[in-house]
Formats: C-alpha cells, structure tokens, sequence
C-alpha cells in the first residue's frame, strides 16, 4: 500500500487558459490605446463559434465622448458586424483586460453577452465581483457568465506603467 500524496497542484488551468490567446489580443487593443494616450484598455467580442467579431480600446480622449470604454466599442461594433438591425450578442463572449465599471457592465447585461472574461480587477469602479457585482445580480434579467483573473498580471503592469509614466 502507498502513501497518500495529498492533492495535487495542477498548474494548468483549463477555465481560464483557453481565453488567453483572445485576451493576448484584448492586451495588443489595450497597447494602441496607451500609444494613443488614452487608459490603456482593450476588448475583443467572440461570436459564438469564437471566431473575432470586433474590438475595441478606450478612445475617450480622442473622441470626447465619456462613453467610449473599450467594451462599449466593442459591443457596438459586434452588433452593427450582425447587421439586419440585430442587438443581442447570445452566445457572445467578452473579453477586457479589465473589469467592466458600472456602464459597461449595463452595457453587457442589455446587450445580452453570454459571457465576459477579464484580466485585471478594478477594485476602484468595478462591477463584476470587486466593487459592485452588477453582472451576478439575481434582480437581473440577464446574467452572463463572468470569468476573472485571465493573464491579469500582465493586465494590471500595461495599467500600472501607464499611470506610472503621467
């Protein structure tokens, strides 16, 4: 008879190792928003086979408009590539390199995303576990999926060495 070894540390992680090649993409969206002076975050919509429907990167500054976060370009990008005047984004996955605030996650409950995968935690205006929990509230009819913690070292040091640098 052998000894029990106990458990053992896997250290793959199937959950969230299989959105980091569209999270590699989601932090290359981030780079060109820090290029442009802009918070560098970023997003990539999936379809539902998870092929790339659209990204998006802050573009506050650029455009003035305060509702130009990286999720909310993305999502409105996704459903003007669905055309045929179609909204909902069932079995849409997003990915963002950080975690969506209050709009945003607004954004993604009435946009009907499946579900959302993000890097680094907010814990200043989060709204998908750290601050608030807005895509998990039960009083909602529309609750995706949410995912944390996706690469989220290299996530926070693209946030922290932008800061860093003003």
């Amino acid at each position: 008879m052998t000894a029990d070894p106990g458990p053992v540390h896997d250290p793959v992680d199937p959950v969230r190792d299989q959105w980091r090649a569209p999270m590699r993409l989601a932090l290359e969206e981030a780079g060109s928003a820090a290029r442009a002076g802009e918070v560098p975050v970023g997003a990539v919509l999936l379809g539902p086979d998870g092929s790339v429907l659209a990204t998006g990167h802050n573009e506050r500054e650029a455009t003035g408009d305060p509702t130009a976060h990286a999720e909310v370009l993305a999502i409105r990008r996704g459903a003007r590539g669905l055309g045929d005047g179609r909204w909902r984004l069932t079995g849409c996955t997003l990915v963002v390199t950080l975690e969506p605030c209050t709009m945003c996650a607004g954004a993604i409950v009435q946009s009907r995303v499946d579900r959302v995968v993000f890097g680094a935690l907010d814990e200043k205006a989060g709204a998908a576990g750290s601050l608030w929990d807005l895509l998990r509230d039960r009083r909602l009819n529309h609750r995706p999926e949410v995912i944390q913690g996706v690469m989220a070292d290299e996530c926070a040091a693209l946030l922290t060495a932008f800061f860093r640098g003003l």
